[in-house]
């Protein structure tokens, strides 16, 4: 009887393990796609230079509180995203200000050079719109997972923040999916040459 107070001893660890509880926000069945992005092709029109892309987007910075995206002469951010793969996407997730987090938010899939000019000539591959409450409690987001499917790039058109403020701010970043297994369709071709 005196082991079975020893693993009630070991449960507390798991809370001290509380650093896993961001990963607990990972959609079942999904990973965090940031090791897939090709950092070399990221563009973010419109940020703060003070405040780049990278302090959203990058492992570490975009987990320190202290450092955000902004958006520069006016609230609108359009951010584009490559991939090193083929990658399906699952849900995003935004973390921001009560009052300058983004509100509207329009992705498209494997749309290059857009720019603020024609981003609304093309309808986008999902809409979403955020509630404080997901960029509070940092809440990822499910899109329409059939429109992402085959995702070589990402551009996301930050339309506006919860309050109409001048600047939009975002703390981080995260898109969740898998990655589309290449190998398998090499294989599928070379049985169709036989």
């Amino acid at each position: 009887m005196a082991t079975a107070p020893a693993p009630t001893t070991a449960a507390p660890a798991p809370p001290a393990a509380a650093v896993a509880v961001p990963s607990a926000s990972v959609p079942r069945g999904q990973v965090d796609l940031v090791d897939f992005i090709d950092w070399t092709g990221v563009e973010c029109l419109n940020q703060d230079p003070a405040h780049p892309i990278a302090n959203a987007f990058k492992q570490g910075y975009r987990e320190d509180d202290g450092l955000h995206l902004a958006s520069d002469s006016d609230e609108q951010l359009l951010i584009y995203i490559p991939f090193m793969q083929v990658i399906k996407l699952h849900s995003v997730l935004f973390k921001g200000p009560e009052e300058e987090g983004p509100k509207s938010v329009k992705l498209f899939s494997n749309k290059e050079h857009m720019g603020f000019s024609n981003v609304n000539d093309f309808p986008p591959s999902d809409s979403v719109d955020l509630s404080s409450s997901h960029l509070l409690e940092s809440k990822p987001v499910t899109l329409k997972y059939v429109k992402f499917q085959n995702v070589r790039s990402l551009t996301m058109f930050i339309e506006d923040n919860q309050s109409g403020a001048d600047i939009t701010q975002i703390q981080k970043i995260a898109l969740y999916g898998t990655t589309v297994d290449t190998t398998n369709m090499k294989d599928l071709k070379k049985i169709e040459e036989h």
